[in-house]
């Protein structure tokens, strides 16, 4: 097949992103977007009209996901999923997940307007949550796809507001029984495209990027448990500090991890002093530990002497320690003919390219085990992501769309001719 022409698909995606970054849009630049919030909402009700104006069959599924579908000739063939999410992490830029998604309707739009209609069903998914930034989980709507979460249980999970996830869904008027299950059975393949976020491609000059694998994560919520006191009069040696007890812990969370390789990374990413005061020794601190590695032996051993340090530290000072897992997610391979295709079609359309590990957590992971799944990047400016400086040039952008609409034709419009 000839590959979509570059300056449509670079405007066509700029257009859909702008309008996009106009729902949650923050002073001062960037986007937050967070889960069944009124700005999320809004944006997943204007991507609906979108598809519908460019001829896609679109419905919202029980717990918020958004699916355009362009029907197939086949009604026993399996679909053909594209897309990514639609939520943001708070203050981020406007590419993340949003590339994604206006990657895949450029992409299904031109092989539609080309080719008419395919073998196989072909649908473009917008994502309801992937990033977990407003409730503790992650991966909401694709989990509910795949089946890792029920979309009933939300009553037990809250924001920082004390709103369950419950409420939130139904206040966005999903989470209703009568409306199209979550959960599929009938899908034959994901792809996904994706902004880096990282500076590899960039920096060693290629124009995608194809994933071989995406690490596993392990998070957890650490509480550490002292005294509060008096600063002037407690005496060092008498001290039950808290914030002294997690600065240790972090510090050899680091010292650890920088002698296992650049291919772990570690870190602890929110910290919360009480009483936070400066004349008060700190008597209790909590703060997030997020753990990454391609392989789960190396990310299991690691973990275990992480928290065997923490409890060592925590008896020494005298302080009590809490430790709650809340994401254990294990690396998850692509399909290795997906992306060997997707390789292959970079080089037909003279695109540098190169295998790579992702060092970010994508929906495509949820998918890898159900169904051949495959990710592919795009380069970022500098590697920068989560941030309002996040960018990708227009150019690079389309490439993204070529490759994607390549890959779909030959998954989806078997035995018709290019």
């Amino acid at each position: 097949m000839r590959a979509p022409m570059k300056r449509d698909a670079a405007a066509f995606v700029c257009e859909l992103l702008e309008g996009l970054a106009r729902f949650g849009a923050e002073e001062g630049g960037g986007v937050t977007r967070l889960l069944y919030s009124p700005e999320w909402l809004k944006a997943q009700h204007y991507l609906a009209e979108k598809m519908e104006g460019l001829g896609l069959d679109v419905y919202f599924d029980r717990v918020g996901n958004l699916i355009g579908r362009m029907e197939g000739t086949s009604s026993r063939d399996p679909v053909v999923l594209t897309g990514s999410h639609i939520d943001t992490v708070r203050f981020g830029g406007r590419y993340d997940g949003a590339y994604g998604i206006a990657a895949s309707i450029a992409a299904v739009t031109y092989l539609q307007e080309t080719y008419g209609q395919p073998v196989k069903t072909v649908e473009v998914v917008s994502f309801c949550e992937e990033e977990g930034s407003r409730f503790p989980l992650t991966y909401w709507g694709s989990g509910n796809m795949v089946g890792n979460y029920d979309w009933s249980n939300g009553e037990a999970v809250f924001d920082g507001d004390g709103v369950s996830l419950a409420e939130a869904m139904a206040a966005a008027g999903f989470g209703r029984p009568e409306q199209p299950a979550a959960c599929r059975v009938d899908i034959g393949a994901f792809v996904e495209i994706h902004i880096e976020q990282g500076p590899v491609l960039e920096k060693q000059r290629k124009r995608i990027g194809i994933v071989e694998t995406i690490v596993g994560q392990r998070r957890y919520a650490v509480k550490v448990q002292g005294a509060s006191n008096h600063a002037g009069t407690t005496p060092m040696s008498l001290r039950r500090d808290a914030l002294a007890g997690a600065a240790e812990m972090i510090l050899q969370l680091e010292a650890d991890a920088l002698l296992y390789g650049e291919l772990l990374v570690a870190t602890a990413g929110r910290i919360d002093c009480a009483p936070n005061a400066p004349n008060v020794v700190p008597g209790s601190v909590g703060f997030t530990v997020d753990v990454r590695h391609a392989d789960e032996a190396t990310l299991s051993d690691f973990c275990e002497m992480m928290l065997s340090k923490f409890k060592e530290m925590a008896q020494w000072r005298g302080l009590e320690l809490q430790i709650v897992p809340w994401l254990t997610a294990k690396p998850a391979p692509m399909h290795a003919g997906l992306s060997g295709m997707a390789e292959r079609i970079a080089q037909d359309l003279s695109l540098p390219n190169r295998r790579m590990v992702s060092g970010a957590g994508h929906d495509a992971q949820l998918f890898s085990s159900l169904c051949p799944t495959a990710l592919l990047f795009v380069p970022s400016q500098a590697g920068v992501s989560h941030s309002p400086d996040e960018y990708t040039s227009p150019e690079e952008l389309a490439d993204g769309v070529s490759v994607l609409a390549a890959l779909l034709y030959e998954l989806a419009y078997e035995g018709k001719r290019s």
